[in-house]
């Protein structure tokens, strides 16, 4: 979805119609597994979709990546499932992770931290997912793309040696709820090692590579 767009047509979300701000778009499709929207330039142009069929405008040409074309396609991918990653630039560096429904890209959650490193980044966000599902009553499974962050969740502990300090004791009070949570929760849940050699990116990919 492009951030350009000022005015977004939710066809079925939380609230459908049709929001002036990417934030607002973003709250009402947040957590929708069948999610209808898409962006446009003109207020005529989207009050013109949004009494329209969603599908003359939400289709695989619409995803924000040709990678959930393919996903339909093969069997070894379950399509409902969320998907999550992490970047960071540096490494220790500004540091995101994201989550995001893998068969259609919706995203779930995104969070941002000044000082971090990828690893980290990756653990947060499986931990967030499971969290996440846990909130709303979910059981889907979570792919990842990181064997370094599926070996920490399953001991329950991030075992990354960056230093703690001043610039980074915010990032590390966010570890510990997550390892807090990991002791005193259980999920049911697969995390799944996502196939980037076979699969391709994974579809919470940053696309900064």
């Amino acid at each position: 979805m492009a951030k350009k767009s000022k005015y977004y047509v939710v066809w079925n979300g939380h609230s459908p119609g049709i929001y002036t701000s990417w934030e607002e778009c973003q709250k009402n499709i947040t957590g929708v597994s069948d999610v209808r929207y898409k962006g446009f330039k003109t207020l005529h142009e989207a009050e013109a979709a949004f009494e329209d069929d969603p599908d003359n405008y939400w289709g695989k040409k619409d995803m924000p990546n040709p990678v959930y074309s393919s996903i339909e396609n093969n069997p070894a991918i379950i399509g409902n499932s969320l998907s999550v990653d992490a970047a960071c630039s540096g490494n220790p560096g500004p540091m995101e992770y994201q989550g995001v429904y893998t068969i259609s890209g919706t995203p779930v959650f995104l969070k941002q931290f000044k000082l971090g490193t990828n690893n980290i980044g990756e653990f947060l966000a499986i931990v967030h997912a499971l969290a996440y599902q846990k909130q709303h009553n979910l059981n889907l499974p979570i792919y990842t793309d990181s064997k370094i962050a599926l070996a920490w969740v399953k001991a329950g502990k991030c075992k990354s040696k960056l230093e703690v300090n001043t610039k980074t004791q915010g990032l590390f009070e966010v570890i510990k709820r997550a390892e807090d949570w990991l002791q005193s929760n259980t999920y049911r849940q697969p995390i799944l090692k996502w196939d980037t050699k076979n699969w391709g990116e994974i579809p919470a990919d940053f696309g900064r590579k």
